[in-house]
């Protein structure tokens, strides 16, 4: 996490650590109860960033720390003296572990050699089914004398073989030993018959589980066990691990069409972290959006989010990079979600600030803006008209009306601001509503001639609550 050209990071330690706090405990309350939290950071302030969130959400809501490497032993790194620091980290953060329920998420990995037996008759009879090498099932393959198949295909052995097993992985296995000891007896039974009959296949059915196959006291391990769809491809695979050495991206200067020195993440890495933790729909919000990249990716794979950004690179970068993705800009991760663009976002900016740092309301604001302010926190709906009146409009059959800064044309700074019997006989539409709700300064009427005009009066500032 960078703190502020396109961020600075040299912000005095102890700024940065009271920047961060109130809004870690924000963001807390903002998360649902089965989310999570993301925050990426570096090896320098890692340790007191665990201590903060560790206070903020609980150390047992800890949920892991990530090693990310971002980068190789080369370069000018690579001639400082000592270790060669090529990785950031990700701390993840559950609101609730009791609640938080976390995807399975697996990743690439090369292919397994210990499966190397290969089933030759496959389409007989199971118990007739007989093994042979898989090297030499390859080279029959191929065409090629096992001898020099190696030799034969040079650098592209590795990638023929790995295909050839992945298309073969129904009948490529590895024979193991179970542990007897550890082992139910319904499984125990099947290797005490397999090893009385070792030249037949014995197959164990279980329901709901996966079959097992034994022959001569071993089982038989297929290799369809270990692939995985992964972005739409069938691989080798194996589950997440806390060290994601596999994201590197070559062009990350190029994702997005932005250009954002230092602080760009992989679009992958965004990827990552909302498979592990949402579902399409669920909402993704990234408080420090810097280049855009969560809301792109969030976008592709079909969730809804919200993203904050102080900097102008809001504009010049998130705004731009948005407008693409929507038309099916086909970088960073499209492909593997198989993103052809749609859907939309709304671009907002933040108006004047309704209360000071103090929570006293700001005596600079402008009746538009205190009006939207108000009927928001009425009708949790924006305030569609022009807040040029004192009537805000009708919700639900009730009529909200804001007496302040010389709305009804009385120029001096309180002017109309206070609710007496002529100022109420001159509001627009005042007789057609059954219900009423007047903000204003003071009220010179009374209780009684209040409720015989079903009205309730609010006063300004202490009955404008924040949002």
């Amino acid at each position: 996490m960078q703190a502020f050209e396109n961020y600075d990071d040299n912000l005095e330690h102890s700024i940065w650590l009271s920047l961060l706090y109130p809004r870690f405990e924000l963001l807390r309350e903002l998360l649902s109860e089965d989310g999570t939290m993301f925050v990426h950071i570096d090896d320098n302030e890692l340790g007191y960033l665990t201590v903060i969130l560790d206070e903020i959400f609980g150390r047992k809501n800890r949920t892991h720390t990530v090693a990310f490497k971002q980068g190789s032993a080369t370069g000018h790194k690579a001639i400082n003296p000592g270790m060669v620091n090529t990785c950031n980290f990700i701390l993840s953060y559950a609101k609730n572990k009791n609640k938080w329920q976390p995807k399975k998420v697996f990743t690439e990995r090369l292919r397994d050699d210990r499966y190397n037996q290969f089933i030759e008759n496959f389409e007989e009879d199971y118990k007739s089914w007989r093994l042979l090498p898989l090297s030499q099932a390859f080279a029959d393959h191929c065409g090629i004398p096992k001898r020099e198949l190696k030799k034969a295909l040079g650098d592209v052995f590795e990638r023929k073989i790995t295909t050839f097993v992945t298309d073969n992985a129904h009948r490529v296995i590895q024979s193991v030993r179970p542990d007897y000891n550890n082992v139910g007896e319904e499984i125990k039974q099947a290797i005490d018959f397999s090893k009385k009959n070792p030249d037949e296949v014995h197959l164990l059915e279980r329901n709901r589980l996966t079959d097992m196959y034994f022959k001569g006291g071993q089982r038989w391990i297929f290799y369809r066990e270990k692939l995985k769809n992964i972005d739409g491809k069938l691989v080798t695979g194996e589950p997440l691990t806390t060290f994601w050495a596999d994201l590197l991206s070559n062009n990350l200067h190029k994702e997005g069409d932005v250009v954002f020195p230092k602080s760009k993440k992989p679009e992958s890495l965004i990827k990552r972290v909302i498979e592990l933790s949402s579902d399409e729909g669920d909402i993704v919000l990234d408080s420090f959006l810097g280049s855009g990249t969560t809301a792109a990716v969030a976008q592709k794979m079909r969730r809804r989010f919200i993203g904050i950004e102080l900097g102008n690179h809001a504009v010049t970068h998130c705004q731009p990079r948005l407008k693409r993705v929507v038309d099916g800009e086909q970088g960073g991760v499209s492909k593997a979600v198989n993103w052809e663009g749609g859907g939309g976002f709304h671009f907002c900016t933040l108006g004047d600030a309704v209360f000071d740092e103090y929570g006293c309301l700001n005596s600079e604001i402008k009746f538009p803006t205190l009006a939207s302010h108000i009927w928001y926190l009425e009708t949790k709906t924006p305030l569609g008209s022009k807040a040029d009146t004192p009537l805000l409009g009708a919700h639900n059959d009730t009529a909200y009306y804001l007496l302040y800064n010389g709305i009804l044309g009385d120029r001096r700074p309180a002017g109309g601001n206070v609710l007496t019997s002529k100022v109420l006989n001159n509001l627009p539409d005042i007789d057609k509503h059954e219900r009423i709700v007047i903000y204003g300064e003071s009220s010179r009427l009374g209780e009684a001639r209040l409720k015989q005009a079903n009205i309730t009066f609010k006063q300004i500032p202490y009955d404008v609550g924040t949002l």
